[in-house]
């Protein structure tokens, strides 16, 4: 599918569950992935997000199954709960660097995912974000993290996981964030955070 330039906006759940679509090509004037957009296409392969969007919504790559890479543009400043939920396909993600924050379970259960880079303007990791993402393998945070907040079950069951550092920045890490990372030998929590859930 090809979006014309005259369209500057696709509305939710615009191609839900259209299970046999591939490749869509998305025109510079949409600003929006609006929620449920492409929830459960499950033989989306690639996309590619033009410059001008800033924002994808909640669950709208929701168990695109197929889904193995997916480029952002810089403009992206916020990833909506459970965006990218259950695309078991995706290995990479490269998140852009204008993204503040990374919202509840917005990757949860992307089981294919072996390594993840956070940028330093991301404040806060939602609950959830990382939850059962089984293979990956590698955590790693801008030296100079604004990151403040990393909030409950967020690497939940990432039993690949052998080690990770918390940046300087962060005050609180939530219950049971690291429960199931049984591969874990080696964690740095710096002296800034004060309180670790159970």
């Amino acid at each position: 599918i090809k979006i014309p330039k005259s369209v500057t906006f696709i509305g939710s759940h615009s191609f839900r569950e259209c299970s046999s679509l591939q490749k869509i090509n998305i025109t510079s004037s949409v600003r929006c992935i609006e929620s449920y957009t492409f929830y459960r296409c499950i033989q989306l392969k690639q996309i590619s997000l033009p410059k001008s969007v800033i924002r994808i919504g909640s669950c709208a790559f929701y168990e695109c199954s197929s889904l193995n890479k997916i480029l952002f543009p810089l403009s992206i400043k916020t990833i909506e709960s459970h965006a990218f939920h259950g695309c078991i396909s995706l290995t990479e993600i490269d998140i852009p660097k204008s993204l503040k924050q990374i919202c509840k379970g917005s990757m949860k259960l992307c089981t294919s995912l072996s390594k993840i880079s956070i940028p330093s303007a991301t404040k806060t990791i939602d609950s959830y974000s990382f939850y059962g993402c089984s293979s990956l393998e590698q955590i790693s945070f801008d030296i100079c993290s604004l990151l403040n907040k990393i909030e409950k079950s967020t690497f939940y069951e990432c039993s690949k996981l052998t080690q990770i550092t918390i940046p300087s920045c962060v005050t609180s890490i939530g219950d049971n964030a690291f429960l199931g990372c049984s591969l874990l030998t080696q964690i740095t929590i710096p002296s800034s955070v004060t309180s670790i859930g159970n």
